[in-house]
């Protein structure tokens, strides 16, 4: 037997589709990062990017447990003195909610040229509408 490695142009992507209404962002993070990365994949290699596009729809019903919404921060900095920005999640859920579940899933694919490759596959959306209904999304339950 050899070891299967995947070659970049054998690659057959397909778009696949999460809703996010009522699921945890921590477990529904998980899933969305092993289909970016391809880890649900019998051909999963890990230097290539095999994985799907991924479509994210009803960012804002997703859920925080605990206390999550009024104790978890996220931070920017613009690169001034004072340029340090906290804001708390139920900030970011009222202006941006898809921000949540992107966080969340940037922390889990790997830093580099690779893990930016992987994560621009990735589309979320607020709301129940979404542009790449010709793309014939496939859904997944969680």
């Amino acid at each position: 037997m050899k070891t299967y490695l995947a070659k970049v142009g054998e690659i057959e992507r397909q778009y696949v589709l999460f809703d996010a209404s009522e699921a945890s962002v921590g477990r529904l993070a998980v899933k969305i990062a092993n289909a970016l990365r391809g880890k649900d994949k019998p051909t999963y290699t890990p230097h290539i990017d095999t994985g799907d596009f991924v479509v994210v729809i009803n960012a804002e019903n997703a859920v925080l447990t605990g206390n999550k919404g009024t104790e978890k921060e996220y931070e920017s900095y613009s690169g001034y003195r004072g340029g340090r920005k906290i804001v708390t999640a139920d900030v970011v859920r009222a202006k941006h909610p898809e921000r949540i579940i992107k966080e969340a899933v940037w922390g889990m694919l790997p830093k580099g040229r690779l893990g930016r490759a992987m994560y621009r596959k990735l589309k979320v959306y607020p709301g129940m509408e979404h542009p790449h209904a010709a793309q014939k999304p496939v859904k997944v339950s969680l």
